[in-house]
């Protein structure tokens, strides 16, 4: 049996922020996480991707943002269950709660934060009849390594903000890149959507529109795609392709989570944004993606700002009764379990006698 003070469901960047702040408040930390790493979707989904509304920071790589998180907290040595997934939750009569994983690890804590982001995915896949057999020969369906697609013909499919960035980015990358969306218009950022148009008219990024892939070629590995045009008189374009990547987006699912007797609206876990972010479970939390509240913003940014509330709310909940008077890191500084100090030098002010 694994026992902390907190356990957090999910090792996203909300939820590897969260042992942060609970650190701080000198309060032990365990995170479960299905994925084999700790990161979430930056790890798993797109560690290659920049990100651009960190603060202090124009401009980060999804994976540089959970390498910097981790050196954050190791101060504070979290616990670890990857690889496994969160499947029951039993409340005990003394208020404290036992989740255990599908692999039978149960672990026991007063509060449990839940911080999984949009939960788990499973991508869209387009209705090709045989895009089983090219998956991991040639089809992908999220790109982790862009590096695998150098001197390669790639074929993406979407009209998203994914599939012109990596259409875009892997200009620069693949031999050839072609771009292929249903419509004429696309539902992406507009200066993403005018420089895809400029690169095309470079050459550099083949664009079909109002065209969609239908078939798939090849035999030990994709060798090939058939596009289908909208219009009937232009019929079907061969293209020869090392990889296709339909970027159609992720269904979130809840999974397990959701059986747990928590409010949920539209696959999201409603909370009490008034006050600490709290379930209606009495020390269940829910911060990150994973909640909804009115005026909710999915973003990285808001996720930070509800793990830190939600720990002033935790501590309160494991010590009833005891004051915490909240310290800037600028005055007290960052203290590990590990035993390291890290705080501002002090000024010496000295004295002169005439």
């Amino acid at each position: 049996m694994i026992k902390t003070d907190i356990l957090i469901i999910g090792a996203g960047p909300t939820g590897l922020f969260t042992v942060f702040e609970a650190g701080l408040l000198k309060l032990k930390t365990h995170l479960i996480d299905a994925l084999p790493q700790p990161g979430g979707q930056c790890s798993e989904i797109y560690p290659k991707k920049p990100i651009y509304d960190i603060p202090a920071f124009p401009e980060i790589l999804a994976g540089d943002l959970v390498d910097n998180l981790m050196q954050q907290i190791k101060p504070f040595e979290p616990g670890f269950t990857l690889g496994e997934r969160a499947e029951t939750l039993e409340k005990l009569d003394d208020g404290s709660f036992i989740v255990t994983t599908n692999k039978g690890t149960k672990h026991h804590a007063p509060v449990v934060v839940i911080a999984g982001g949009l939960g788990s995915f499973e991508p869209r896949k387009p209705l090709i009849s045989n895009i089983g057999d090219f998956e991991d020969k040639g089809v992908a369906y999220i790109i982790k390594d862009p590096e695998v697609y150098r001197g390669k013909k790639v074929v993406i499919s979407g009209g998203g903000d994914s599939a012109l960035d990596w259409a875009i980015f892997l200009s620069d990358v693949a031999a050839e890149v072609s771009l292929v969306h249903r419509r004429n218009e696309f539902r992406g950022a507009l200066d993403s959507v005018e420089k895809a148009s400029e690169l095309a008219k470079l050459g550099k990024i083949k664009l079909f529109t109002q065209a969609e892939v239908v078939k798939l070629y090849g035999d030990d590995h994709l060798e090939a795609v058939v596009v289908k045009h909208n219009d009937e008189s232009k019929g079907e374009t061969y293209v020869e392709a090392d990889n296709f990547i339909p970027l159609f987006g992720l269904s979130p699912k809840l999974g397990p989570i959701g059986d747990w007797g928590l409010e949920i609206e539209k696959n999201a876990i409603k909370v009490n944004n008034a006050y600490d972010y709290q379930t209606n479970i009495p020390g269940v939390y829910a911060i990150g993606d994973v909640n909804t509240y009115p005026g909710k913003l999915k973003l990285i940014l808001s996720g930070f700002h509800e793990a830190a509330v939600m720990c002033q709310s935790a501590y309160q909940l494991i010590n009833p009764g005891k004051r915490y008077v909240m310290k800037y890191t600028t005055v007290g500084g960052v203290t590990g379990f590990d035993g390291s100090k890290k705080e501002a030098k002090k000024e010496v002010v000295q004295s002169i006698m005439a």
